[in-house]
């Protein structure tokens, strides 16, 4: 097999097996509107007021990732007070402004994102759908798609029409929502694990329509409203109320949150599931392998499923390439030999999931 694969040749390759999975990570939105998705884009748009001395920490460490910070501020917050004990304040401030970032990061997705679906065109979506297909598809029964972005892509491109192409394509978009006898007109309420059996889409960190609302997890939706999801969403948070989304600092915290929602712990069980199934593949698009991530990536490391193909975009020797090579490649390191892994990379371009 080729050192890098084209999406085409992958998705040819991985023919042999049963079924074919998607894992999504931010470049599956950055590659849609990357001045609205990539950390630096962010950076430059949040509204920091308040907690003012977020820019210079972002400013001190050299960087624009949010997730880098919080997981900077929650660490110093431990272990600041015990190199003295007059820095408690400090730590507590800390420990404030990791939490504060965390709403200010979903605020800024929220205000920057697509006000509505028409502002992505139809040759997107349909190309958007073309590449969905191979995994939610008629020809690939029961393939299920995780994203662990938090935009509105992903839901647009399952609801939106086909009407205007001369080859409609069908995609399962079975998200465990639905509506029941108690559930207000405004919303669709998930159904819980007995009824999400044939759920195919997961959220696995959470997504801007979806709020907790204590007795159950609503999904906003437009049908019911004729109100923009994202307008929806910004006048949920202008109440203070948030969305359910992880977006902690470490791996062992992102779980910790995961195992607090039902949704997000039958989403990431169903996760942990398919890995263990030794005749399906898995496509990996979007993500970097990073290690804030490890509880995803130890479901690969320690499953049975027996192919995975990695995106790769742009230079496939850049030092971003070359370090998402090395974590794909630890993950098969890990496996038993009697549960092999076998890793592809592939050109994440040539996918053209958004069009050409």
């Amino acid at each position: 097999m080729a050192d890098l694969l084209t999406f085409d040749e992958a998705i040819e390759h991985s023919a042999q097996f049963k079924k074919r999975h998607l894992l999504l990570g931010n470049g599956f939105s950055i590659a849609c509107r990357p001045k609205i998705f990539t950390y630096g884009s962010l950076f430059e748009q949040a509204d920091f007021s308040t907690a003012p001395r977020l820019p210079d920490v972002f400013d001190a460490v050299g960087t624009t990732d949010f997730e880098h910070i919080i997981k900077m501020l929650e660490d110093a917050s431990r272990v600041v007070p015990v190199y003295s004990k007059e820095a408690t304040e400090a730590a507590a401030q800390m420990a404030a402004d990791a939490e504060a970032l965390k709403d200010i990061l979903i605020q800024t997705v929220a205000n920057n994102h697509p006000n509505i679906p028409n502002e992505i065109n139809d040759e997107q979506f349909w190309a958007c759908r073309r590449f969905l297909a191979h995994f939610l598809g008629d020809e690939n029964k029961d393939g299920k798609v995780y994203t662990l972005n938090y935009d509105l892509l992903l839901y647009w491109t399952l609801m939106h029409e086909d009407m205007g192409f001369d080859d409609p394509i069908s995609l399962a978009a079975n998200d465990g929502f639905g509506r029941d006898e108690d559930t207000e007109p405004e919303y669709v309420n998930w159904m819980g694990e007995s009824g999400a059996h044939g759920q195919r889409v997961h959220y696995l960190h959470g997504a801007l329509h979806l709020f907790d609302a204590g007795a159950e997890l609503q999904k906003y939706t437009w049908v019911n409203t004729g109100k923009p999801l994202l307008e929806q969403a910004r006048e949920a948070m202008g109440a203070r109320k948030f969305p359910l989304f992880v977006a902690e600092g470490k791996s062992n915290q992102k779980l910790a949150k995961i195992k607090h929602s039902a949704y997000l712990h039958h989403s990431y069980k169903s996760f942990s599931s398919q890995m263990g199934q030794r005749n399906d593949a898995l496509f990996i698009f979007g993500h970097s392998l990073a290690e804030n991530d490890q509880h995803i990536l130890k479901k690969i490391a320690r499953g049975k499923i027996g192919q995975i193909y990695v995106g790769l975009y742009g230079d496939p020797n850049s030092d971003g390439n070359k370090a998402i090579r090395s974590a794909a490649n630890a993950l098969a390191a890990h496996r038993d030999e009697r549960v092999p892994l076998s890793v592809a990379f592939f050109d994440a371009g040539s996918a053209e999931v958004w069009g050409a």
